[in-house]
């Protein structure tokens, strides 16, 4: 797989990533340990070098996952994990503490059985904090080595240039993708004039623009999709626009739905760096087969005119998540 730099630090991955947080959180029952660990060293024999992780995820039982799978290589892949929250809980507030951020650097080298934190993303923004501490007290532990690069998740622009005028940030984590294209219109064009990479989460809708769902599909209690707006039957029934329009392309391109989401995600700048998670083998082959394709400028443009013709429905997140945001 081509390797792809993510901003201006040095710091070089694969072009694609795996995001592991629905191995054990946020879709249902953890994913069974032994098919996990499985999961993650055939994204590494496929050339996956980089995977992304949280304490907050389980809480803590992801990280520990991730220091199983990735033992036998841990010197050749590029690991991304998180601080933010109180005790690593997504479910409470936020805590950016400079001395919270040394406890959580110093637990998650403990659980991922590492000297260095290759990434590690704040992963929401503590209005009570200033960045300016927060990135002061990454710059010390990266003056330590315990950690390489840093990034920030869900900021806005203002709080990522007051961030990387303290330590140059390696890349901000956002929601981007065909059905989420806020991005374009501020961060994108930030990051380029700054050199910051771009590493969108959820670039496949949260499995919708697969095809997978439909207005009759069901969501468990434990499966985060269960109280998003845009999983509701309405809001997915008025969104098959999207998931057609990709089927349709995909149809001319000999690929799948999820591979034309993906392509045209890695064609929009040669920062960007997705990291799509799924649970199954299958999934994970057809993913990195998005790696392969190639969109034309005239394949782009008419994947846009269509676009513009479709009016998504439905908020991303319920709301108290959203106030969490910094878009």
């Amino acid at each position: 797989m081509n390797k792809r730099k993510l901003g201006n630090t040095g710091l070089e991955v694969s072009a694609m990533g795996l995001g592991c947080m629905g191995l054990t959180f946020a879709y249902g029952p953890a994913t069974e340990k032994q098919e996990a660990i499985k999961l993650i060293r055939h994204a590494y024999e496929l050339g996956i070098n980089f995977f992304d992780t949280a304490e907050a995820y389980g809480p803590f039982k992801n990280e520990e996952l991730l220091r199983e799978a990735l033992a036998p290589f841990r010197d050749k892949v590029v690991i991304a994990t998180k601080f933010g929250f109180e005790n690593g809980d997504a479910t409470k507030g936020v805590d950016s503490r400079p001395e919270h951020i040394r406890e959580v650097a110093e637990a998650s080298l403990k659980r991922l059985g590492t000297d260095r934190i290759d990434l590690f993303y704040q992963h929401r923004v503590d209005p009570n904090v200033p960045i300016e501490d927060v990135a002061g007290t990454i710059k010390d532990l990266v003056q330590e080595g315990k950690v390489l690069h840093w990034g920030l998740s869900e900021a806005g622009i203002t709080t990522i240039r007051r961030a990387h005028a303290v330590l140059p940030v390696a890349a901000v984590q956002n929601e981007y993708s065909l059905w989420w294209r806020r991005p374009e219109e501020e961060l994108i064009p930030v990051l380029e004039e700054l050199g910051i990479g771009l590493v969108p989460f959820s670039p496949l809708g949260k499995g919708f623009l697969t095809g997978r769902f439909n207005k009759d599909s069901k969501f468990g209690d434990g499966d985060f999709r269960s109280i998003v707006p845009r999983f509701t039957p309405d809001a997915l029934e008025a969104n098959q626009a999207l998931v057609d329009l990709l089927q349709d392309v995909a149809a001319k391109k000999n690929a799948t739905a999820a591979q034309i989401a993906l392509a045209w995600l890695l064609a929009q700048k040669p920062w960007i760096v997705p990291i799509p998670g799924t649970t199954k083998l299958h999934r994970l082959e057809e993913n990195i087969g998005g790696t392969a394709i190639s969109m034309t400028e005239d394949e782009l443009n008419s994947i846009n005119t269509a676009l513009e013709k479709i009016q998504v429905t439905g908020d991303r997140y319920p709301e108290a998540m959203e106030k969490r945001t910094g878009l």
